[in-house]
């Protein structure tokens, strides 16, 4: 936008409109950023369109504005004498010009302020959606060369609850489920709306209740992964089952959507050293250590509930046992992330103490922001920056408000939260879809990782840089640090310790006891 007057003031008063049309005011003008009725999608395919201008300006060609500036420069740079030789005619003549220019200024100087602060607003709020679409291009760009991760999908346990099978043969996964009429709009993934969202990488939870601990646990672990196999071999032209962090960055330049698998509870295991091995050897990236009820091995979050003794199955151990211990220690040889959602404060403290590679949480949110027993609290987020590992934040409303409702300015606030405390580098996304009753309301489904971002880019906290480090950036880090420590511990032999039986005792029920 440009302001054009033929004198200095004139200038001076194009300069301030320019200013007034800076990124820094558009923020600060109500409504700017609305979103309006246009969907993330529908903009980032429309074509650009060139900027208005929002101030408009007199009608001068440039050769006036050239001769007018000489005159003023002649009348400037005369000598005293020569204005003491002027005519009275000729004196009276400039004052009329200069009344005339000082008129014509004001009137310019008032249609600016005019504009200002009641035009400028109401065109900034018409062109909304021009500024969205502009803030979802740079977003797009960011994607094209990092990854999008989210650490955490439900989707696999949904299809199951929702189902009562693991049948994919004629689930339209390749769809829009919120759009299908005989699906319904509970599902909140499916690719269209995967690529919608521009998700680079998505880590598959393999989750299973509680309720099978000591009971079916391990079989149904083994076939939430073979849903997540058999629904990546299903879409291969669209999506690859990886187990590297290499692999994940050859799938994102190849166009398809990285898929790894993470295990969401050690109850899954068994209480078994060789589980989690074979695990493992299926493609498992995870394992959290806890879902909501203890293992003989590990507090979750739930310990810390003063109704605990209703809910921790009989099992306490103050944190991490040393079979608990060993298991993070075999985590650590594996090159499998320990994941710790969910768990107790005392069992994150344990965690970070033991492991010698980063770790993650891959949905969990601040408890500084909402006293949720699943976040994170300051203290353990300022020990994760020495870790290096990183938080990847949760979009369920009750880790965010600890309520049912939620926005994307709350998500937003808890991603702000950890880059304060813990540092830029050890923040990411795990937003839980499909896992979710209440997300963010922006946000209801994959779909939305755009339009958060995009309103990311509006504070100048994010820069671009920063932005690589929260969609993928630092999950990609992490990876190759544990991939690389798991790398120089090849010559140490697979963990062979036993849970001690006195800790199981009450659940022989269900078990083998001839050795």
């Amino acid at each position: 936008m440009q302001c054009i007057t033929s004198s200095r003031l004139g200038a001076a008063a194009a300069l301030t409109c320019l200013q007034l049309s800076s990124p820094e005011l558009m923020r600060k003008v109500p409504n700017a950023g609305a979103v309006a009725s246009v969907t993330p999608q529908q903009l980032l395919r429309r074509p650009r369109e060139p900027l208005e201008l929002l101030c408009a300006i007199p009608d001068t060609s440039k050769q006036q504005q050239q001769q007018q500036h000489q005159q003023i420069q002649l009348h400037e740079d005369k000598p005293a004498s020569t204005a003491e030789e002027t005519t009275p005619g000729v004196e009276g003549r400039k004052g009329a010009a200069g009344k005339s220019w000082a008129v014509t200024i004001g009137v310019f100087l008032l249609a600016c302020a005019l504009i200002a602060g009641i035009g400028l607003p109401l065109a900034l709020e018409l062109r909304s959606s021009n500024l969205l679409e502009a803030r979802l291009r740079v977003v797009k760009k960011i994607l094209s060369k990092t990854p999008l991760i989210d650490g955490h999908n439900n989707f696999a346990w949904n299809l199951r609850k929702q189902r009562g099978s693991t049948r994919l043969r004629d689930f339209p996964f390749d769809v829009d489920l919120s759009k299908n009429a005989s699906w319904g709009p509970t599902w909140q993934t499916d690719l269209i709306r995967l690529r919608q969202g521009i998700v680079g990488a998505q880590f598959w939870s393999a989750y299973v209740p509680c309720e099978a601990q000591f009971l079916d646990a391990v079989k149904l672990t083994l076939e939430q992964i073979d849903v997540v196999r058999r629904l990546v071999a299903k879409y291969a032209e669209k999506m690859r089952l990886v187990t590297s962090s290499r692999e994940l960055e050859q799938a994102h330049k190849d166009g398809v959507i990285a898929s790894l698998v993470g295990i969401e509870g050690g109850h899954s295991i068994g209480a078994s050293m060789a589980v989690l091995r074979s695990f493992y050897h299926l493609g498992a990236r995870y394992m959290t250590l806890t879902h909501k009820c203890n293992t003989p091995w590990a507090d979750s979050a739930i310990a810390e509930d003063p109704d605990k003794d209703l809910v921790t199955l009989g099992f306490f151990s103050d944190g991490l046992t040393s079979f608990g211990k060993a298991v993070v220690r075999e985590l650590n040889r594996l090159g499998m992330l320990v994941d710790l959602s969910h768990v107790s404060v005392r069992t994150m403290r344990d965690a970070l103490a033991v492991s010698t590679a980063p770790v993650v949480f891959s949905h969990s949110a601040a408890r500084a922001l909402c006293n949720s027993s699943s976040n994170v609290p300051d203290d353990v987020l300022r020990n994760l920056t020495l870790n290096g590992g990183l938080v990847m934040v949760s979009f369920d409303s009750a880790h965010l408000s600890c309520g049912d409702k939620a926005s994307m300015h709350d998500v937003i606030a808890h991603i702000n939260h950890i880059r304060k405390i813990a540092g830029v580098d050890h923040v990411g996304l795990g937003a839980g879809y499909d896992g979710i009753s209440n997300p963010p309301t922006e946000l209801p489904d994959v779909s939305g990782y755009p339009l958060l971002l995009a309103e990311l880019t509006r504070d100048r906290r994010w820069p671009t840089s920063d932005i690589k480090k929260l969609v993928g950036g630092n999950l990609l880090r992490v990876l190759k640090e544990v991939e690389h420590h798991a790398s120089t511990l090849v010559d140490q032999t697979p963990a062979e310790e036993w849970i001690p039986r006195e800790l199981i005792e009450d659940t022989s029920y269900c078990r083998y006891l001839g050795v």
